[in-house]
């Protein structure tokens, strides 16, 4: 078994890897030759992003489609690696028990830096901070990597490339807007927002406001005309934009304003309309700051909410605005309706907390942020001398129900369109509402859809999950070759990981691929992995009761059981939580509990 040491002595020396552009090393600010091989890279691309060591096994699929000796490869490209970013005193490159990772601690990694920023959120920064990550774009992620005859690879590589770029449009328009609040020139970030977002409108429509406030209305239209030809070529629309610049050479906005709302380009309302069918736009959502009417609450509601937004971003089955931003909103008297349009979201929950005699009343609302339709509501008592210890089980009821309601509008509206105009995100939750129908011919359409919302957005990774539990139900049910249904549910699984290694629902989906092949050790690795990255994940806790059931520990199943009853008290999977925690009471003899 290999290991390494993490402790690094005084010595040891600085390390740089840039990744925002073309990957670059350096050392004490002296340039590292690169290593020649393309398999080097992007293991080193992939290590440096994992949130967690990475089997050796993922790491082979990852890279190697049909290789000969997958393993002695492996073996060899991490020997590179170590020759590249190891130093005397500080072991970069870690492995031990069959995982490998890098211990990146003390270097400057450029991808890294622009995660945790984005993880903080960036109304809490500063301008020369927000400057400071723009500037550590050089291009592309991993900018002109390829590797051939790697598919998983290549879906990881798209998936990240589009996020850093969408990170970097978002610190650009906040770096504009910090710059004309402050009386500062935003073009050039603005121009760099066109240059790295094209078809985005929202970016054009803030450069038209820049140009319009200083008097450039030439220059507007020129950049009208050539970003209309750009549309056109795509075969998009150009009429919101020049309805959208009409309106601003006509009434000029302030010069602090570049913030766009979805009412100045009226195709962002339509996002999932015709020309935007191949994304897969998760449903948004702003949790609003509760509010706590003279009762000295405040600590309490503001607590609450930031963890609900935590929680809710770690489950990744929403795009959850940052705290930040839904509290500068909230600050500034927007009410929620305002600020779901403002946000460009599906969703907006908030609330209100109050106390009535010994008892605190928590009261939250979700509605749909276009027409103020009110999804779900209820109220959550407690007694007030608990408020700070029962915050916790208060937010985990609530991110439960938020998700159920949400993931409920959203199968029901996928349901009612016609299948050949869904996007990703709609073809995935039809799909779930005929899996969770749970018959051979329901989960052949779940199958169907599933695989339609891949091939609309390859990178999409819980369409992959949905698609390994429709092969494991067909594989566990013996609605098919049991052994071929077995190995296109590992899979799935594994590409749904190589999209997404940060989603609980990647890992819970290995997890019980993994169980199905007897690989139970494994199994329980990647389950509890799952509720690591995120304690809400139901389906997680579930699966853990589902394995300590059948040959774990039976105390164990039945914790976990409960949990996740807890989490999703209506959840289509119920019954299975149910039967879980009966057969762990038939384990230790406890029959009358078991029945």
């Amino acid at each position: 078994m290999e290991s390494a040491s993490n402790l690094q002595n005084e010595n040891a020396s600085n390390l740089a890897i840039a990744m925002l552009g073309p990957l670059t090393l350096s050392r004490d600010g002296a340039p590292l030759s690169l290593p020649r091989s393309r398999k080097v890279c992007a293991l080193l691309a992939y290590l440096a992003l994992a949130p967690h060591p990475v089997g050796r096994s993922r790491l082979c699929e990852l890279l190697w489609e049909i290789p000969n000796d997958p393993r002695g490869e492996l073996r060899w490209c991490l020997s590179k690696l170590r020759a590249v970013l190891d130093a005397p005193g500080s072991r970069r490159v870690v492995a031990a028990d069959d995982r490998v990772c890098l211990d990146l601690a003390g270097c400057a990694v450029d991808a890294l830096d622009v995660s945790a920023a984005m993880e903080t959120g960036l109304d809490a920064l500063d301008l020369v901070r927000l400057n400071a990550l723009a500037d550590q774009f050089r291009g592309d992620f991993m900018e002109g990597l390829e590797v051939d005859h790697s598919p998983h690879f290549e879906s990881w590589l798209a998936a990240q490339r589009r996020r850093f770029t969408s990170w970097h449009a978002a610190i650009l328009e906040h770096g504009a807007a910090r710059l004309a609040v402050g009386g500062g020139d935003p073009l050039p970030l603005l121009e760099r927002w066109t240059e790295i977002e094209p078809l985005d409108e929202r970016a054009h429509v803030a450069l038209f406001r820049a140009l319009a406030v200083r008097g450039r209305l030439t220059d507007g239209d020129k950049h009208l005309a050539s970003t209309s030809r750009a549309f056109e070529a795509e075969d998009l629309d150009t009429r919101p934009l020049r309805e959208a610049w009409q309106r601003i050479r006509e009434q000029p906005q302030p010069a602090s304003r570049i913030m766009i709302s979805e009412r100045e380009v009226p195709s962002l309302a339509g996002i999932h309309s015709a020309e935007g069918r191949n994304l897969s736009r998760r449903a948004a959502l702003a949790v609003m700051p509760f509010r706590s009417e003279g009762d000295g609450r405040g600590g309490v509601a503001h607590g609450l909410t930031h963890d609900i937004i935590t929680r809710l971003a770690k489950l990744r089955s929403l795009f959850v605005i940052a705290r930040g931003s839904t509290f500068a909103l909230s600050e500034r008297g927007v009410q929620p309706d305002e600020a779901g349009r403002l946000l460009n979201v599906e969703y907006v929950a908030g609330g209100e907390i109050q106390t009535l005699g010994n008892e605190l009343i928590v009261a939250v609302e979700l509605s749909e942020a276009a027409t103020a339709r009110i999804v779900w509501a209820e109220d959550f008592r407690f007694p007030a001398k608990e408020a700070f210890a029962a915050s916790g089980d208060i937010a985990d009821r609530i991110v439960s129900l938020i998700v159920h309601e949400i993931e409920a509008a959203e199968r029901n509206r996928a349901i009612l369109k016609a299948p050949n105009s869904l996007n990703a995100w709609e073809a995935y939750h039809r799909s779930l509402w005929h899996m969770y129908r749970f018959t051979k011919s329901d989960n052949d359409e779940a199958q169907h859809f599933f695989a339609m919302a891949i091939e609309l957005d390859p990178t999409f990774a819980r369409a992959y999950v949905g698609l390994s539990f429709t092969h494991w139900q067909n594989a566990f049910q013996h609605w098919g070759d049991r052994g071929r249904e077995r190995d296109l549910a590992f899979e799935a699984a594994g590409r749904g990981l190589i999209a997404d290694d940060h989603d609980p629902a990647a890992h819970w989906a290995m997890g019980r691929a993994l169980w199905m092949r007897g690989r139970e050790p494994e199994a329980m690795t990647e389950l509890r992995q799952a509720v690591d990255l995120s304690p809400n994940f139901a389906l997680g806790h579930y699966c853990l009761a589902f394995v300590h059931a059948q040959s774990g520990d039976p105390a164990a199943a039945i914790s976990s059981a409960d949990q996740s009853r807890l989490l999703s008290p209506f959840d289509p999977l119920l019954f299975g939580m149910l039967g879980s925690r009966a057969l762990a009471h038939v384990r230790l003899g406890q029959f009358a509990e078991a029945a």
